[in-house]
């Protein structure tokens, strides 16, 4: 089996995406997260770019790590000064990684006219670069900026460039597809030509001659097109550093033609062995390489291993943590992750994959800690229904009458307005109803709110007050908050956690309003979609109503229910 190291820059590369901002906290646990993962490398800033980056360095030393090597990154030396005299080198060093990831220029355009260098001199930038952090015992992997763009424009050039980095001693060549505007065939070709070149298995074992070129066992240098681009090779013809390490050669991809997968899974294919990117993909300007779906193409599809075995299932929950950390919903349309990767909405096809999920999936979803999902609209069908109703009565069959009663509610409210394929806590809520098995856990006499404007607070806007039946006592409460919704929400929290202590883990993580018929206008019906989370999980609920009030009391309502409903089947699945 193919081994490959997988190398994670959610924390550098990632945090460049628009609306990414991580703590030293939040970087800290994203770290033990993608350990837990089982990821090879993980790439966690530029020490010298900031004091936030430099106080998580010194925090991460207290880490202990199972499965990953901490990366620090940084560039080459500066030009005209030596690597101990860079503040940049001497930043990388105080941050005390093992590890640290080098990149430098490959493209002569960018050598000339950003850097002012010239082409001899940015090589030797890189090899004194990493020449010097070898000679500080770190193992170096080198990242050649622009190099697909620079092999197009001189391939000689970018050749010679990975060759500095080799001859200073770098374990591991990144080729940068920087500018994410390569096709496939380009990434694949110009790595095929890289590994060929460095490291090639010739049939007669190479050495160096005295002047350090590379030659055969008669003394003759190798029939390749540039001698002068060989580093050393082993006895057994495999390209190695000075201290006899072998060379490894990996990709580097940014996602701005939508390709960045692809190119990925392509270059792996012309033998890089070393992958880069962030695991949920975002990232300056569109992203770069998505590790979640290179992962599961690499190990599930085309026989690699990536991270230990047993960790697949880990995949969707530690997609789902990072998420949660990064505040940003996962989304849905994630292969492999997404909460629609195996969601299946049409009649027969529900019906086909509750005969047998061979007929539309391509993988389980547990094999990468995901779940199966129908979604519940009007064309899905009574297989759909059957589905969702032998969770709680298994006596209920096709044939049953409450299933064709079931489906005449659902088309029926669709018809209203609802959309239950967005709000599974609302339809099951439904189903609940529909076959006896629901117990309201409380009872609503009355709610108001008002609103004043200019708000008398920057976080209070609105009151509300609510009156409700629970077990028996009427409870009256009154909450104040952002707006009439959070007030509502306020109050009703009030009048349930003194009876129901868990209504205090819920939270509202996603609140969305739409217009169904905007001819009405101001008098048009609206539906409301909450997600809410109680940390472990996260449900969906609906309402709809002309008065978005009673659409928004609809939803809270239901996604209160449903925590209830779930903490007391948990509370007596233990008793049992």
């Amino acid at each position: 089996m193919k081994k490959i190291q997988i190398f994670d820059s959610t924390l550098r590369d990632g945090s460049q995406g628009e609306g990414i901002s991580y703590s030293v906290q939040d970087k800290l646990n994203i770290v033990r997260a993608l350990d837990e993962l089982g990821v090879s490398f993980i790439e966690a800033g530029n020490p010298g770019s900031n004091p936030k980056d430099m106080e998580f360095f010194q925090e991460a030393k207290k880490l202990t790590l199972t499965n990953s090597k901490l990366v620090a990154f940084g560039s080459t030396r500066r030009k005209d000064i030596s690597c101990a005299e860079d503040a940049n080198l001497q930043s990388l060093l105080s941050a005390e990684t093992d590890v640290v990831c080098i990149f430098g220029k490959t493209w002569d355009f960018q050598v000339t006219e950003i850097l002012h260098a010239t082409l001899d001199e940015n090589l030797e930038m890189i090899e004194d670069t990493v020449s010097y952090l070898k000679s500080k015992g770190k193992e170096v992997i080198f990242d050649a900026e622009h190099f697909f763009t620079g092999f197009q424009a001189n391939k000689e050039y970018a050749l010679k460039a990975l060759e500095a980095a080799v001859k200073g001693g770098a374990s591991c060549l990144v080729l940068c597809e920087t500018k994410g505007g390569a096709m496939p065939m380009e990434c694949y070709n110009a790595t095929k030509i890289v590994t060929e070149t460095f490291c090639k298995n010739e049939s007669a074992p190479s050495r160096e001659n005295a002047e350090s070129v590379l030659v055969d066992t008669n003394g003759s240098t190798p029939l390749r097109e540039n001698a002068s681009t060989n580093p050393r090779e082993n006895a057994n013809g495999v390209l190695v550093d000075r201290n006899g390490k072998t060379v490894s050669v990996g990709i580097h991809t940014h996602n701005d033609s939508g390709l960045a997968v692809a190119n990925s899974l392509l270059a792996v294919e012309a033998g890089a062995t070393h992958v880069q990117g962030v695991l949920l993909g975002f990232g300056e300007r569109t992203g770069n390489a998505n590790l979640s779906t290179i992962i599961a193409d690499l190990q599930l599809k085309l026989g690699c291993q990536c991270i230990p075995e047993e960790n697949m299932k880990k995949l969707t929950p530690i997609c789902k943590r990072i998420a949660e950390i990064t505040n940003i919903a996962l989304p849905a349309g994630l292969p492999f992750v997404g909460s629609s990767a195996f969601a299946h909405k049409a009649g027969m096809h529900i019906d086909a994959v509750i005969k047998n999920p061979f007929a539309y999936e391509h993988i389980t979803p547990e094999s990468v800690g995901n779940e199966r999902v129908f979604l519940m609209s009007e064309v899905a069908g009574r297989s759909m229904i059957i589905e969702k109703v032998q969770k709680f009565d298994k006596s209920i069959t096709k044939s049953s009458p409450i299933v064709q009663e079931i489906v005449k509610k659902v088309k029926d409210l669709e018809h209203d307005g609802y959309q239950f394929e967005g709000a599974d806590a609302s339809f099951e809520i439904l189903v609940r109803k529909s076959i006896g098995k629901y117990q309201p856990f409380f009872n609503l006499h009355y709610y108001k709110t008002s609103g004043e404007f200019p708000r008398f607070a920057d976080d209070q806007s609105a009151f509300a007050q609510v009156k409700l039946d629970v077990e028996g006592k009427a409870v009256i409460t009154a909450g104040d908050g952002d707006g009439p919704v959070n007030a509502l929400d306020s109050a009703l929290r009030k009048a349930l956690v003194e009876f129901y202590p868990s209504v205090s883990q819920i939270h509202l993580t996603d609140y969305k309003v739409r217009v169904l018929d905007g001819k009405s206008a101001t008098a048009s019906r609206v539906r409301v979609l909450i997600e809410s989370s109680d940390g472990t999980d996260t449900w969906a609920t609906m309402g709809v109503s002309s008065d978005v009030m009673e659409a928004s009391y609809i939803a809270l309502v239901d996604s209160f229910e449903y925590k209830l409903i779930k903490d007391l089947e948990r509370k007596f699945a233990k008793i049992l």
